[in-house]
C-alpha cells in the first residue's frame, strides 16, 4: 500500500467519526466522502475482470458495500433545527464504517505479505478468482457501494424530513380570510 492508500482510508474513517459530532448536512458533507472514492476509483478500476468467478466477486463484495451503506444512512441521526437539517452518525453507523474500512484496510494489509499472498492465491485458484485486480475492483466497490448509498439515504431522509416539516408548518399556518 502507498502512503496515499493509508491517507485516503484514514481521511475515510476520519469523516464519520467527524459525524458523530451534530452538523450541518450540506454540500461539502456530501461532496467530499464522493470525491475521495471518485479518485479512488478512477485511480484502481483500471481494469475490471470478467473471467472465472471475478463478476460474482465483484458483485457479492458491491452488495455487501450497499447493505453496509443502507444500515450505516438507517442508523444516522437526521433532524431539522433552525432551518437546517442536521445529521449525527450513530455509534452503530460509526462501527459499521470503522469494520467495513478496516476489514478493506486489513485485507489490504494482509494480502500484501507473503503469508497473506499465499493464501490468497490458494482461495482465489480453488474459486476461479482470476486475477488480484478482481480483489482490488471487489474490494473498491464495496467501499463505492458503502459510500454512495450511506450519503443518498441520508440526503432522501433529510429531504423527507424537510418536506414534512415544511408540509406540517403549512397546515398548522392560520389561513387568510378571503372576503367576496
Amino acid at each position: 500500500m502507498t502512503t496515499t492508500d493509508w491517507f485516503i482510508d484514514i481521511a475515510l474513517l476520519l469523516i464519520v467519526l467527524r459525524q458523530l459530532r451534530e452538523e450541518r448536512l450540506t454540500a461539502r458533507t456530501v461532496l467530499l466522502p464522493l470525491g475521495m472514492i471518485t479518485w479512488a476509483a478512477g485511480n484502481y478500476l483500471t481494469a475490471v475482470p470478467t473471467a472465472g468467478n471475478d463478476v460474482l466477486l465483484a458483485v457479492v463484495f458491491a452488495a455487501t458495500g450497499v447493505v453496509l451503506g443502507l444500515a450505516g444512512g438507517l442508523l444516522t441521526h437526521v433532524r431539522q433545527a433552525g432551518g437546517h437539517v442536521l445529521i449525527k452518525a450513530s455509534r452503530g453507523a460509526a462501527a459499521l464504517w470503522i469494520i467495513s474500512m478496516g476489514f478493506r484496510l486489513g485485507f489490504a494489509v494482509w494480502s500484501t505479505h507473503p503469508s497473506g499472498a499465499a493464501h490468497l492465491t490458494r482461495f482465489s485458484a480453488t474459486h476461479s478468482i482470476t486475477s488480484g485486480q478482481a480483489w482490488v475492483v471487489a474490494l473498491l466497490l464495496m467501499a463505492v457501494g458503502e459510500v454512495v448509498v450511506r450519503l443518498g439515504t441520508i440526503v432522501i431522509r433529510g429531504q423527507l424530513l424537510r418536506a414534512r416539516v415544511n408540509r406540517d408548518a403549512n397546515t398548522l399556518a392560520p389561513r387568510p380570510v378571503a372576503y367576496v
